[in-house]
């Protein structure tokens, strides 16, 4: 598979290796901000509120992995510390704009309906990715002999795609269709992202 060596090459060089898990850790927070973003100050419940701070943590996570390979290196979330910077940045916030925009058009959302059902969709669909993407990155870990582990997170990471089923069984009769149309959406800028990771590689 192309991610396995995209990953093979990216842990057997350290300062990718940083980047990498820097940009993970960015994507992490990126969810958890949104995630935040989307709560209703009187309505938001206890699984949201769970999820936000686990993603949070994976973020915190992620940092803390990258001192295990080179401690004070990635300070910040700035360009020069991130694989493919522009795309990391760009790919959840486009996953919304592409979700908001179909629950718009095909379901007529608006407002805080609008907010929580993107959270959803795109939250189902960043889930259904991390569980493919979080155990082949620990395989080529293992394979590599590397002290980094992700193992909490793929654990983590299962509970809240079950958890999003659940909410989203709630959401809507329709949820399977409307949730394959965010995981469209989420195949094509995964792919835009793992181009622009092998580019930065170059």
């Amino acid at each position: 598979m192309e991610l396995n060596k995209l990953l093979f090459d990216i842990i057997r060089d350290n300062k990718l290796h940083i980047k990498w898990l820097n940009a993970l850790s960015l994507m992490e927070n990126t969810g958890a901000r949104k995630i935040s973003a989307s709560e209703d100050p009187l309505t938001v419940t206890y699984i949201i509120l769970k999820h936000a701070a686990e993603e949070h943590r994976h973020a915190f996570y992620l940092k803390k992995q990258i001192e295990k390979i080179d401690e004070g290196s990635c300070p910040t979330y700035a360009a020069e510390y991130l694989l493919a910077p522009a795309y990391s940045r760009y790919y959840l916030n486009q996953l919304d704009i592409d979700v908001c925009r179909y629950l718009k058009n095909e379901l007529g959302l608006a407002g805080n309906e609008l907010r929580f059902a993107a959270y959803l969709l795109v939250t189902y669909a960043i889930e259904v990715r991390a569980d493919e993407l979080y155990p082949i990155y620990q395989e080529a870990l293992e394979n590599a002999g590397s002290r980094v582990n992700v193992k909490s997170i793929i654990l983590e990471e299962e509970g809240h795609l079950e958890e999003m089923i659940n909410q989203l069984k709630k959401f809507s009769p329709d949820w399977e269709l409307h949730a394959g149309k965010a995981v469209d959406f989420e195949n094509r800028l995964f792919s835009d992202w793992l181009n622009a990771l092998k580019e930065s590689l170059q």
